[in-house]
């Protein structure tokens, strides 16, 4: 189900197939966007699988979407669309950086008024309250940018959306066959922003509280043994946070790599067994795990800059994604198929 004149998504002869895992992070999911565009540039790597939470479930649909209708190239095309939709969606609007913060360089909305109304009033008064009718821009935006009918129909990929099921307080992997824009809003619900998601008689908020993202569904849903993490919330910061805003964001940054923090603890206790023989390595699965980020430039954002729908910054945000994408691919494209290039005990025990 290709466009006209367009090329499918067909891995070529020599490509390496891998699974990816995108985390979610508002604007700050731009940077994935680069590293995917730059993958599909490149063309030696190929995806079986991805698991994605929030941002990243937007971008996973859309890249999906794109490989359905047009290949790589079609991928390359509608993941910018969308990105530029979002950009323009947000101008719309009256949350922008204030000449302050435009000064400052960071991208952040610190010193926006609108902002602080809003964070102030959020702290007070529920999504109920501060938008009982429920707009939500992401929706149009979804809907003019993906046939769901389509990609359920004919995607690729294996695609796995993690929701939070705000009852249970379990994780909710939504599959190919089930993908909508309810799915993907429930997978980017901060319930502090939005109403909440609710699927068939189900309440849903971020995937980010359970799986940001969750790497489970790879291992049990793709014959595809290396998982490329694209990062989005830093693992490590340098300093203490001191003010009540650096506390609230280093805490969310905690929570939300949580969940990834442990399942790699149990990939790493797995693949110690393995080699101490006390699996057999034909009968338990070695998981491959590299990951693509930036931390250093990440750490340098501001919280608030993950509102921030300025083309320009999501077109930095871009440029900064592939370039780490490209290192990667220079650095350890031999590693796919033989051994992590990423140290998990280093990274995340």
């Amino acid at each position: 189900m290709t466009r006209p004149g367009s090329t499918a998504y067909t891995p070529g002869l020599n490509s390496k197939k891998i699974n990816l895992a995108l985390q979610g992070g508002g604007a700050h999911g731009a940077f994935a966007w680069g590293v995917l565009d730059k993958l599909l540039e490149d063309g030696r790597v190929t995806f079986d699988a991805v698991s994605a939470t929030s941002a990243g479930a937007m971008n996973a649909t859309v890249l999906g979407y794109g490989l359905t209708i047009g290949g790589a190239d079609g991928a390359r095309e509608e993941l910018e669309k969308f990105w530029k939709k979002i950009s323009d969606e947000g101008a719309k609007g009256i949350l922008k950086p204030s000449l302050i913060d435009q000064m400052l360089g960071n991208h952040s909305l610190d010193y926006s008024p609108v902002f602080m109304v809003m964070d102030l009033l959020s702290r007070v008064m529920s999504p109920y309250e501060l938008n009982p009718m429920n707009v939500n821009p992401l929706r149009k935006v979804l809907e003019e940018s993906v046939d769901f009918e389509v990609l359920r129909e004919g995607c690729p990929i294996k695609l796995f959306l993690s929701a939070t099921n705000v009852r249970t307080g379990k994780v909710r992997m939504f599959e190919n066959h089930e993908i909508g824009p309810d799915q993907v809003l429930a997978s980017g619900c901060l319930p502090f922003m939005f109403q909440t998601v609710e699927i068939d008689g189900e309440g849903y908020w971020d995937g980010g509280y359970m799986g940001n993202p969750a790497i489970f569904p790879l291992i049990y849903g793709s014959e595809t043994n290396d998982v490329v993490i694209i990062h989005i919330n830093p693992l490590n910061r340098d300093e203490i946070p001191k003010t009540a805003k650096d506390i609230l964001n280093r805490l969310n940054e905690i929570s939300f790599n949580s969940s990834l923090m442990r399942e790699m603890r149990a990939i790493a206790f797995v693949s110690h067994l393995i080699d101490d023989g006390q699996l057999a390595d034909d009968k338990h699965r070695r998981m491959l795990i590299h990951s693509i980020q930036d931390e250093k430039y990440m750490t340098s954002l501001g919280v608030t800059s993950k509102l921030n729908p300025d083309w320009k910054f999501l077109q930095e945000l871009r440029d900064v994604g592939r370039a780490c994408a490209t290192a990667w691919l220079d650095e350890h494209l031999d590693d796919v198929g033989k051994r992590s290039s990423t140290d998990i005990a280093s990274s995340f025990l």
